[in-house]
């Protein structure tokens, strides 16, 4: 039996890298996501910790000048969120463009594994077609030679 050989194996080697490229591309988008968020809820855990010291500080007395440093830490603090939250958007954004390049890029290898898979159908076919006719003739020819 013949080798097979696909003749288009370097494209499906290219489309195979692109795809592990776009796989680790999404994981650093995601990791990045992940990452933007923890810092957006520590943020917010700090603005809750910050707002719960302003209510002591109003308990326990009017600490005038007090209270004014912990009111500008959370308006600070609403600052920060702020821009963290657009920092968090921007990842979501490339995390999306990540998974849309991944998709591309996994349908295009299964293109290719498929056309290879349907190139080695047709070379097995042509194999099992040689083979029987190399039987035929082999037949043919002893049967003729009795």
């Amino acid at each position: 039996m013949a080798k097979f050989v696909y003749r288009m194996q370097s494209i499906l080697n290219i489309k195979v890298k692109m795809e592990e490229q776009a796989r680790m591309e999404f994981a650093a988008a995601r990791m990045r996501l992940d990452e933007e968020e923890e810092k957006l809820r520590l943020l917010f855990d700090r603005k809750e910790a910050y707002q719960e010291q302003g209510r002591a500080l109003r308990k326990d007395g009017l600490k005038v000048l007090d209270i004014m440093e912990n009111r500008d830490a959370v308006g600070i603090m609403d600052e920060y969120i702020t821009r963290q939250s657009y920092q968090v958007n921007l990842a979501e954004k490339a995390l999306e463009d990540a998974r849309y390049k991944l998709q591309i890029a996994m349908q295009e290898s299964k293109t290719q594994e498929k056309l290879r898979e349907k190139a080695f159908e047709e070379f097995l076919h042509e194999e099992n077609a040689k083979e029987a006719k190399e039987i035929d003739e082999l037949v043919s020819y002893t049967h003729g030679h009795r």
